[in-house]
């Protein structure tokens, strides 16, 4: 029994693995028809693609042989060369100045007479004829219309407060906008200060001469920035400033504390820092008082002061700030009228010499902006010149612009008469204009080169104001303006 038991138990076994390999068998089977299958279609399809390489260049082949035989039985074969296609050759485009081009337009289309008139810097007292003007009326405009000065200086009689004066101003800019006008003032800072001084609520700028002792010229950009920020939010375009004049010892000069010190290379870095503070907030700057009358202890609103430097001691300290502050980009440099026997050989005022301003400031400075004369209403230059004769010399010798003279229709005359006569060539006068008209156009061209519409105008203010304070020069004294006191209108 029990061996049967054995015997059974063996033959289940060997079925249970007959029936494995059975199954292995077939698997395998099943596998090797795949494998031969697949090999079966990829060898079709190489076959496919080499019968179709070999019927392609088979063809190939054919053609190759229809054109040599062509070309043996002396046929022409045209063969087209590879079309190139070039770009359509374009000129080259000229650039254009447009500042240029709108210079030069304004200054051809000017009559002789307004050319003239625009060479002057005068307050507005001066043409209107009365003692003080505080709006911008028709008496303003009538004025401009006959005598379309360069600019309108302003002092602490025309301010009365904050819209007063922004409202003249505006109505100013807009009377004449072809001829558009330089608004200025004394803005210098410490006692020099038009607008600080007056009701209008502004940062106070203390003596330059402080500033200058703490040696961080960042101060001197500050002073500058500040001040031409306020200014030209009142609409001022113009500071007579800053003070480059070398002093050494302010009790020993009549600038005084108006300067930056005793120390050229000092004084020249706070200039230079000052203009570019100002002029970056929109207002021109001036350079002043060439050729440096900071050694000089009289004052030429008296009567004639005389600098006693040689040119080789200019050269190594008046020059050098005054060098460094027009490398800045000082728009105008006023020249002093100090006389200076060691440089032009005789008593002639330095606002009226040729050696100065043409063979100094131009040619050995190498400026080549706005030369502005100080205010001609100073004794220095009345107690020997008439009005006339003055502002004929002083463009003779190479400033651009006059500055208040004594007598406006007087040196207005004088000075058309000159160049009608070719005494002053009217060519010096286009440009001297051309100068002058950069400065005024410079903010109708964009960073690009571009012009942008910048046309002031404004609305004309209403008649009808008093007052009696007389007008001033531009550093403080009394300015002859022809009017009795008494006689302030709004013009």
């Amino acid at each position: 029994m029990g061996k049967k038991k054995e015997k059974d138990f063996d033959s289940d076994e060997r079925r249970i693995y007959r029936r494995k390999r059975r199954i292995r068998n077939q698997i395998i089977a099943y596998v090797a028809v795949v494998v031969f299958a697949a090999a079966i279609v990829t060898g079709a399809v190489f076959g496919i693609r080499e019968v179709a390489k070999l019927l392609a260049e088979k063809k190939q082949a054919d053609e190759l042989a229809k054109q040599l035989e062509d070309m043996a039985e002396g046929e022409d074969v045209a063969v087209e060369p590879p079309v190139t296609v070039t770009e359509p050759e374009t000129e080259p485009v000229e650039e254009v100045d447009w500042l240029e081009e709108m210079v030069a337009s304004s200054i051809a289309n000017m009559p002789l007479e307004d050319k003239v008139a625009g060479l002057f810097f005068v307050t507005p007292e001066a043409i209107t004829g009365v003692s003080q003007v505080i709006q911008a009326g028709d008496g303003t405009k009538e004025a401009l219309d006959k005598y379309p000065v360069g600019g309108f200086v302003y002092f602490d009689q025309n301010i009365q407060d904050e819209e007063q004066f922004i409202q003249m101003l505006s109505n100013t800019m807009g009377m004449r906008t072809e001829y558009p006008l330089f608004l200025a003032v004394d803005e210098e800072g410490g006692e020099v200060r038009r607008v600080g001084k007056s009701s209008i609520e502004v940062e106070e700028i203390g003596d330059m001469a402080d500033i200058g002792a703490e040696g961080d010229t960042m101060k001197a950009y500050n002073a500058g920035a500040t001040i031409g920020f306020y200014l030209y939010k009142l609409g001022l375009n113009v500071d007579f400033a800053p003070v480059a004049d070398i002093v050494a010892d302010p009790s020993a000069s009549f600038i005084g504390k108006r300067s930056f010190g005793g120390d050229p290379a000092l004084v020249g870095d706070m200039a230079a820092a000052m203009v570019t503070g100002l002029q970056e907030n929109g207002v021109s700057s001036c350079l002043k008082h060439f050729p440096g009358i900071g050694s000089v202890s009289a004052d030429t609103h008296d009567g004639k002061a005389v600098l006693e430097k040689s040119l080789d001691e200019l050269r190594a300290s008046e020059f050098v700030a005054f060098r460094t502050g027009i490398e800045a980009g000082a728009d105008f440099v006023m020249v002093g009228h100090v006389s200076a026997p060691n440089i032009v050989g005789d008593d002639t005022p330095c606002s009226m010499s040729g050696e100065v301003i043409t063979n100094l400031l131009r040619g050995e400075l190498g400026y080549n902006g706005i030369v502005i004369t100080d205010a001609m209403n100073m004794a220095a230059v009345t107690e020997s010149y008439t009005a006339d004769d003055a502002a004929v010399r002083a463009l003779q010798a190479g400033a651009d612009m006059v500055l208040m003279p004594d007598d406006f229709e007087l040196a207005y005359q004088g000075v058309l008469k000159a160049v009608q006569e070719g005494v002053i060539p009217e060519e010096q006068i286009n440009e001297s204009l051309k100068r002058i008209y950069r400065v005024k156009f410079r903010n109708r061209i964009d960073a690009e080169g571009n012009v942008v519409d910048v046309v002031p105008g404004s609305t004309e203010g209403e008649a009808g104001a008093e007052g009696t304070e007389e007008g001033q020069n531009t550093d403080g004294e009394p300015a002859g303006d022809g009017a009795e006191p008494g006689e302030a209108q709004q013009q």
